[in-house]
């Protein structure tokens, strides 16, 4: 929007790394930067690269609107980046001009829609010639003994759009299981059998071998302006969730892949960052799409140490101004979250049974001496722990140590 001409941008969400990096990169870049948390607790509150830190009282309600709206008349106006989904959601349902003078960055709903909804997602894959997990979506019990007769083993139970479903859940006194492995017909249909009383069931995925391969780009008017992939080492739970430590990787590497993502983008009409998740088994070559994330993503600190720029590409196409030169982006690089790596090598050596995925390979003595290796590695860095910015990272030891208490 041309109208905002200030340097300025709030971020909504500073509870994680991910609204931490967002901060960082920015005010590192000269924007003046406004945060708006949701918990007193927040470890972004501590970074001193805020210029202004507010605390939101009704995140995602009617008054929450309102908050914000005169958050933006206290400061002035400015483009407005939110971390979540729920929030980019509630921001997308605002009624018109309820924001005032913050612009915020949000991707079309229809657009929006597909990628929260796993089944579109992958029809629009398809499409583009990206390969997919077979699939499964039963609308019944019928359909659950029809896909068991038909299912490969082993086999990942995922919610299509887990936002639906998570109060439908709660009411049965049943929690979000974010991926579900099921390793026989027997595993399966009990499984199912507890989402009877929901009415609901998640969709039933073939296994897929490899590893976590994540490619992010930033659309604006059509095109992929930007573009940064990494490959997860190490995941939470260790047999797949989201990444603990994480490598930046040349973009020489699948190039082909790349221009799918892109063409999957275009389809959809995406505009604004994403990133396009996959599995890819070095073994086969294979790499089948597991999601797209329609937001910034748990390992952003990796793209933000490595100088993709993402965040400041979303507040410059904000305020509609020229795009900056941004250097390429750093291709060695290792990001990594302690605290996750610690709970992983817990669960790896003293807890193998609660690793659900028969096919995961425990390698627990590698893993050890890679965890103590890394500490000695110059191109490592940290989701949370900087140099020039401690303050975020002692924050976050309170917050854990108030959390055992």
């Amino acid at each position: 929007m041309s109208e905002i001409s200030q340097n300025r941008c709030y971020v909504l969400g500073l509870e994680t790394q991910i609204g931490l990096s967002l901060v960082r990169e920015l005010g590192a870049a000269g924007v003046t930067v406004i945060g708006i948390a949701q918990s007193d607790s927040a470890i972004g509150l501590a970074s001193r690269y805020l210029s202004e830190s507010v605390r939101i009282q009704q995140p995602r309600t009617a008054e929450g609107l309102t908050e914000l709206r005169t958050i933006g008349e206290r400061f002035g106006p400015g483009t407005l980046i939110a971390v979540s989904e729920a929030n980019l959601q509630w921001l997308m349902d605002a009624p018109p001009g309820s924001l005032g003078q913050l612009a915020p960055a949000l991707p079309a709903k229809e657009a929006f829609a597909i990628v929260l909804d796993k089944t579109r997602t992958l029809e629009a894959a398809r499409s583009v010639g990206i390969d997919v997990p077979e699939t499964f979506a039963p609308q019944g019990w019928s359909d659950v003994l029809a896909c068991a007769a038909r299912c490969r083993f082993p086999a990942v139970l995922k919610w299509p759009d887990p936002a639906k479903v998570v109060a439908r859940l709660a009411a049965q006194g049943l929690s979000l299981e974010k991926a579900e492995y099921v390793n026989s017909v027997d595993e399966l249909l009990a499984a199912c059998e507890r989402y009877t009383r929901v009415g609901a069931w998640p969709v039933i995925q073939e296994y897929c071998p490899g590893f976590g391969l994540g490619q992010f780009f930033f659309m604006h008017k059509g095109q992929a302006i930007r573009t940064f992939q990494h490959q997860r080492v190490a995941e939470w739970p260790p047999e797949g969730g989201f990444s603990s430590v994480s490598d930046a990787l040349p973009l020489a590497l699948h190039r082909g892949l790349q221009s799918r993502s892109i063409a999957l983008l275009q389809r959809i009409g995406w505009s604004g960052v994403a990133m396009v998740e996959y599995r890819h088994d070095p073994v086969t070559g294979r790499s089948v799409l597991m999601e797209i994330n329609g937001r910034f993503w748990g390992s952003y600190p990796l793209a933000m140490h490595a100088g993709a720029g993402f965040a400041l590409l979303t507040h410059t196409a904000l305020r509609d101004a020229a795009m900056p030169a941004l250097l390429p982006a750093r291709e060695r690089l290792r990001a990594r979250m302690v605290t996750t790596e610690l709970k992983r090598l817990v669960r790896i050596v003293l807890q193998p049974g609660k690793i659900h995925d028969r096919q995961f390979k425990r390698r627990p003595l590698a893993e050890i001496v890679r965890f103590i290796a890394d500490y000695l590695r110059p191109s490592v860095c940290y989701y949370v722990w900087s140099w020039r910015d401690p303050m975020p990272f002692f924050r976050d030891v309170r917050n854990m140590l108030r959390r055992q208490r």
